[in-house]
């Protein structure tokens, strides 16, 4: 008898479904898709290189006259139509790269957990430059990503921070996991590692979540 833990099986990667305006129903037959429908392919396929490289996608692409009853239970019935795990995020135009990068990242992040060390923050940030400074004395490994000049880093910070410190709380840079870990800003990485900065600690009220220590041993 095999006694070996079977492996879990990995998320499945996030879909993004095109319709295009082509296929045949009836005495009716569209060869050449529309301008715009291959406007979109291009987008879609750059933005998969581009912003969401790495990110787990499967692109399917349907002739939307073939198949035009199953986006119209969703509300598309223009193509071309794009949608993000069954939900519409485009018709009836060419797609919006950035919309498209949202909705991937949003539903990625909700699928697949933070691993790894990882301070998202911003070159003009001084608390930036802090918590690298920090992460550089204490040797942590870490991935820096900056937010205005990567928009994926913006939508994967926001939609994973938004959740733990609340809707209406404002997110500012930087924020910080340690080993998937959400620790917060510099003042919360600084207090976790007993790190004197020497700066006083005013109340900025931006966001940060303080994490016990604990969690960092769990």
């Amino acid at each position: 008898m095999n006694s070996r833990t079977p492996a879990s099986t990995p998320p499945a990667p996030i879909k993004i479904t095109l319709y295009r305006w082509a296929g045949k129903w009836g005495p009716f037959k569209v060869n050449i898709p529309c301008g715009e429908c291959a406007l979109t392919s291009d987008v879609i396929q750059d933005t998969m290189k581009t912003e969401l490289a790495g990110v787990p996608v499967e692109l399917e692409t349907l002739d939307w006259l073939s198949n035009w009853w199953k986006p119209l239970f969703k509300g598309g019935w223009h193509a071309p139509i794009v949608m993000v795990e069954g939900k519409i995020i485009g018709q009836g135009h060419a797609l919006n790269r950035g919309v498209l990068a949202e909705a991937v990242i949003s539903a990625y992040t909700e699928r697949f957990g933070m691993s790894g060390t990882h301070v998202f923050g911003k070159a003009t940030c001084p608390h930036c430059v802090q918590a690298k400074s920090i992460m550089d004395d204490v040797g942590f490994d870490y991935h820096y990503h900056d937010v205005v000049k990567n928009p994926r880093a913006l939508y994967e910070m926001i939609n994973r921070v938004k959740p733990i410190v609340g809707p209406k709380t404002p997110i500012t840079v930087p924020q910080i996991w340690i080993d998937g870990v959400y620790i917060g800003g510099a003042e919360q990485l600084a207090d976790i590692l007993a790190i004197d900065t020497g700066e006083s600690k005013p109340e900025r009220g931006q966001g940060s979540f303080t994490a016990e220590p604990a969690a960092l041993a769990a």
